[in-house]
Order: C-alpha cells, then sequence, then structure tokens
C-alpha cells in the first residue's frame, strides 16, 4: 500500500501532498508503533479506519488506523508490506505554492518535514 502511494507521489511529481481521506480494508498489516525499532505485522480482515500524512517525491510520511473484526483499533507509522483485502479508496490532495522536504533540523535525530514556499 505505501508502495503504490509512493508510486503515484513520483509519477504526479506531487512536491506537496497529504491525504485527505482513506476507505477501505487489508489482509495483512505492517506498523510500526511508538519508539519501536521494528514493525509488528498481522493477518486477518482489517477495516482502515483513518489514514493520514503528507506526501512527497522529496519524502512521505504515513499513519494508519486500522480494526479488527470486534472494532479493536491499532495505529501507527505505516510500513511496506501491508496487503489491501478489497479496496483502499485513497484521496490525495496537493498544493504547488508549497514544497515538502524532510531535512535534519537538530529536533530530532530524523529527518523532519519542512514546508517551504515554492
Amino acid at each position: 500500500m505505501f508502495s503504490e502511494v509512493q508510486k503515484f507521489v513520483v509519477e504526479n511529481k506531487i512536491q506537496a501532498g497529504w491525504i485527505a481521506t482513506c476507505v477501505g480494508s487489508l489482509a495483512e498489516y505492517k506498523i510500526r508503533f511508538a519508539n519501536q525499532k521494528e514493525g509488528n505485522t498481522g493477518s486477518g480482515y482489517f477495516e482502515i479506519t483513518s489514514l493520514v500524512g503528507t506526501l512527497s517525491t522529496h519524502g512521505s510520511h504515513l499513519h494508519i488506523v486500522i480494526s479488527d473484526s470486534q472494532g479493536q483499533c491499532i495505529g501507527g507509522h505505516l510500513l511496506q508490506g501491508c496487503k489491501i483485502y478489497t479496496t483502499a479508496e485513497i484521496v490525495i490532495q496537493e498544493s504547488t505554492e508549497f514544497l515538502f522536504t524532510r531535512e535534519n533540523d537538530g529536533s530530532t535525530p530524523w529527518a523532519e518535514l519542512q514546508i517551504k514556499k515554492r
């Protein structure tokens, strides 16, 4: 799922985009939870209840929340390896006024979102 979204971003040269909404389901998930080094995986049938994040050819950052058949939810950092079950209707919006990049700014050890005017 992540790979397909990023492929769309690259093919359409999206420099500053975001997920407006997403509904669908997964048969397999791979999510990294807060403060964990590795991702967690699972298989079954899960509803996508939320997909949010920023998109750019310079790096994307997505989080997902899914629910199981009992309505129990889990969520975290979306990793490559999620497999869509029936559909994932993802709506992407884009600004041509801004540029999203990811840079080390000293506030954390990671490359963080930087928003620049074009």
